[in-house]
């Protein structure tokens, strides 16, 4: 199911953090001194239970040094996220055991990957995308796909975290001053915060670099987890070398379609970045909640974030463009489910229950789909991947897989989301065009060079003399003929 990051503004200022705001400790449960009634005053006698002003002071200052400490452990980064607190807090939530050493000293990733292609070739025409095999430690994982996350965080929490000082009128920007450059640096905290815990404890579980179906890692290298391969085998009750030769093939059929689709990467990440520049905040809600905030109190800050009030405002235009982002990802899915079915099933004996595991951990909303909801607003939906899937083996069995690829030749090529609905009918359109199902980027090009053609025709003769007009009118070539 869709959904949008409405929470993405306060969960962010929370995520991995504890109830308490940044900087302040936990309230005392056992002293009531602070109330006024009986029991032990920290003032001492003859105070009349009133709080020592020394002990507040004491308070400020440790409260104010703590602050310090957060700013200045935060190391130097100033974008929206604090990238170097979420890479320590993924590594501190790995743990050390078993996440360092080579973790394929026998070389069966690359083997495994080896053999898929193999099997791969004779069901596609995209030839081999991956010119490198890897495996990962968990920790290998988090250093290889930080630089996208970074690409796919960014604009989110750019908007999320800067929206809302937009909104605030001039008067009060003025007034807040330094103030803000430091909230600013809070936030990539709690932000950085929020990614470090999301992407700990999907790197102790992903098994490949392509889990989600975005190309995390870098360009051309087919990776596997073996340490999450072998977690992730124990309950299959499959031979452990039959599940990670299932899983290679899916990862270099991935690699495939990254590879030898140009569009289709940027496109993918571009998306992401379209969603987050519409996300908006409402101003009446702002200023009716700034009006309810005291400035001495610090809880009445985090009461203001937990009320929903600053949740960002979902515009058509994100919705819209949710929805080409969810397409897109479902038939990247789709075609690789079908594929790799085509490749292995005679081969393997439980790629058909492998298969289903795969599709049931999407369903039951594993790991990748949970973490890529909290930080983009995005849940795969298994009904739409299930439905490109169908489309694809329908296009496959009616026009062949040199039709069926050759629809990755370009965007408008592409299924869409109505085709999803109805697979029947997009195939039957798309038997009725020969010329698409020989070669689809072809007839494409034809299209646009007979609309180019016909603007020119057009262009001519807007400019061509009207008839009756003096040869004096035809310029001086035809004087002179």
């Amino acid at each position: 199911m869709i959904t949008t990051v409405r929470r993405c503004g306060a969960a962010a200022y929370r995520g991995g953090m504890s109830d308490t705001p940044f900087g302040f400790g936990p309230p005392d449960p056992d002293d009531s001194s602070r109330k006024g009634g009986q029991g032990d005053n920290p003032g001492g006698p003859g105070s009349g239970g009133q709080e020592n002003p020394f002990e507040a002071f004491s308070q400020l200052g440790q409260m104010l040094s703590q602050l310090g400490q957060m700013l200045s452990q935060a190391g130097e980064s100033s974008g929206p996220v604090n990238y170097d607190i979420a890479k320590q807090i993924a590594v501190q939530k790995l743990g050390g055991a078993g996440f360092t050493g080579d973790p394929d000293p026998g070389g069966a990733i690359a083997d495994a990957v080896h053999l898929a292609e193999m099997w791969l070739d004779p069901v596609t025409t995209l030839p081999v995308g991956a010119t490198t095999t890897k495996a990962w430690t968990p920790r290998d994982w988090v250093d290889s796909t930080l630089p996208t996350w970074r690409r796919l965080c960014d604009p989110v929490a750019k908007r999320v975290s800067g929206a809302w000082v937009e909104a605030l009128p001039a008067e009060a920007k003025e007034a807040a001053g330094p103030l803000l450059s430091m909230v600013g640096q809070m936030g990539g905290m709690a932000f950085g915060s929020q990614l470090g815990n999301a992407l700990g404890q999907l790197a102790g579980e992903v098994l490949t670099s392509t889990d989600i179906g975005l190309p995390l890692g870098p360009e051309n290298t087919a990776a596997l987890v073996p340490a999450n391969v072998e977690e992730f085998t124990k309950g299959l009750e499959r031979p452990a070398s039959e599940v990670t030769v299932f899983l290679a093939a899916r990862e270099a059929a991935h690699q495939r379609l990254f590879a030898h689709v140009p569009w289709l990467r940027q496109r993918l990440l571009a998306t992401v970045e379209e969603f987050a520049h519409g996300i908006k905040v409402d101003t009446d809600a702002l200023q009716q909640l700034t009006q309810g905030i005291d400035p001495t109190n610090p809880e009445s800050l985090e009461q203001a974030m937990q009320s929903g009030m600053l949740e960002p405002q979902t515009t058509p235009e994100q919705k819209a463009a949710l929805t080409r982002l969810e397409t897109m990802l479902a038939l990247v899915e789709g075609w690789v489910d079908v594929v790799v079915g085509d490749a292995v099933t005679d081969r393997l004996p439980g790629a058909d229950a492998l298969r289903e595991t795969l599709r049931r951990r999407r369903a039951s909303g594993g790991p990748a789909e949970q973490t890529f909801a909290t930080l983009v607003g995005l849940e795969l939906r298994p009904r739409k991947m299930r439905a490109a899937a169908a489309l694809w083996r329908l296009v496959g069995d009616q026009q062949g897989i040199e039709a069926r690829d050759g629809l990755w030749a370009h965007p408008d090529l592409m299924p869409t989301a109505e085709d999803l609905d109805d697979p029947l009918e997009f195939a039957e359109r798309l038997g009725a065009t020969p010329q698409l199902s020989d070669d689809p980027l072809a007839q494409l090009q034809e299209t646009e060079e007979r609309e180019r053609a016909a603007r020119e025709k057009d262009a001519q003769e807007k400019d061509a003399p009207k008839d009756g007009g003096s040869a004096s009118d035809e310029g001086p070539d035809e004087k002179s003929s």
